[in-house]
């Protein structure tokens, strides 16, 4: 059940991804990222948020957030930032970067991936691999777009880095970046998508397995997919945003009174059900402005709004702009 909602989130949130550098490292260097607030409009054309990610194809790094979490990563590991905090990679913890965002304006457009050589405090762009095959460590990096707005509840479910261990040499984290480094270099024909499809899956295998590790009785919109009562009126919900639900019929149908629904509802996912309720449909809507041809009128009625009018209301309040304005400007890029 919970499986089944979160990729109702996912497909509803629109994951896009590349690889966009591959960096190679000598003796004390440190490579360090902006936000993802800072990056989405420089590298991606109508995208809110970027998550960015980086495998360690050869040697040994650190990764961290300064004044936040840092972790060693070996050869075969992967390390993501899903809430797009800046952060730094370096041969030791404690080293810090230079960032440029004027160099990061001028790639936009250039040819993927990018080559990126730190060796003490010079950086290069190579014209070749040579770099990359002999440096004591290289890594690819890439990030994910998605959209935040109007509802994306897994972004803020997720913890500001996560790590990912390699796990064997069968484990899908370290097929992902032997094949991530093989398309990289090559350059062949549909390899920016290949890589693009291949970021996803790495993204979703690494949410399940946070998801899995959360306690019995933790807190928060992953956490929810796993309790016993909010899991059940969170799938209602997303099964049937058009339905005029109330509290009252969503408590009847898994077994809670009123109150009592509201109230575990709150102390796990965050938000009263009812809120929760209208955010989805909002993120459904927008799924719908976005995929399909369909009038306004018609995606009101179809997540639960008797009226446009009501509807196109609701909508301006959670993105600021009417759902038809909306869907011109994202058409538009």
């Amino acid at each position: 059940m919970g499986l089944d909602i979160l990729s109702d989130v996912l497909r509803g949130v629109r994951l896009r991804g590349a690889v966009f550098f591959n960096i190679s490292g000598n003796s004390d260097w440190a490579a360090e990222a902006p936000a993802g607030s800072t990056l989405a409009p420089l590298l991606m054309r109508g995208v809110d948020h970027v998550v960015e990610y980086h495998a360690v194809v050869r040697g040994t790094c650190w990764a961290g957030i300064p004044d936040g979490p840092v972790v060693q990563l070996n050869a075969g590991d992967v390390v993501m930032f899903p809430r797009g905090d800046a952060h730094v990679v370096s041969s030791a913890p404690g080293l810090r970067g230079n960032l440029d965002m004027d160099w990061f304006a001028g790639v936009r457009g250039q040819p993927l991936p990018l080559r990126l050589a730190y060796s003490g405090s010079t950086i290069s762009m190579p014209p070749d691999s040579a770099p990359y095959d002999t440096a004591d460590t290289a890594i690819v990096c890439g990030f994910l777009g998605c959209d935040l707005r109007p509802f994306n509840p897994l972004v803020e479910a997720l913890p500001r880095l996560m790590h990912l261990r390699a796990d064997g040499e069968d484990s899908w984290i370290a097929s992902f970046v032997r094949q991530a480094v093989a398309e990289s270099h090559a350059r062949r024909p549909g390899g920016e998508a290949m890589l693009a499809r291949m970021s996803e899956m790495m993204f979703v295998d690494a949410v399940r397995r946070f998801a899995d590790q959360q306690p019995e009785h933790g807190t928060g919109w992953l956490a929810g997919l796993r309790d016993r009562f909010v899991g059940r009126v969170l799938a209602l919900m997303h099964e049937q945003p058009e339905r005029p639900w109330t509290l009252d019929e969503l408590g009847q149908q898994v077994g809670l009174s009123r109150s009592a629904l509201h109230d575990r509802f709150v102390e796990v996912v965050g938000v009263a059900p009812m809120q929760y309720l209208t955010q989805w449909r909002m993120q459904a809507a927008s799924r719908m402005l976005l995929e399909s041809q369909a009038g306004v009128a018609s995606i009101a009625l179809e997540v639960g709004y008797e009226s446009e009018a009501a509807f196109s209301r609701a909508f301006k309040r959670f993105v600021g702009q009417p759902p038809g304005a909306w869907r011109r400007a994202r058409e538009a890029g």
